[in-house]
């Protein structure tokens, strides 16, 4: 299982999350704001969670190239 969760009330709009992981990650034309395709919120944190373990390498790329360090990923 694969679990990304993305903090996005703290997003800058960087856009990096995105260009590495274009399958996971879009930018908001509303606000600009990065968002986790696929994903619940709660409390403010959105989380996906996929069975697919493919989608761990590109979207940890992106969770170590965010600037303000919002997204984490973890395999298990």
């Amino acid at each position: 299982m694969v679990v990304i969760t993305l903090q996005r009330n703290k997003c800058i709009g960087c856009n990096y999350c995105v260009e590495i992981a274009p399958e996971q990650f879009q930018m908001s034309k509303k606000d600009g704001k990065s968002v986790l395709l696929h994903s619940f919120e709660k409390k403010g944190f959105h989380t996906m969670k996929s069975k697919d373990h493919s989608i761990y390498e590109q979207s940890n790329q992106a969770a170590n190239v965010c600037p303000v360090k919002i997204i984490t990923v973890k395999e298990s």
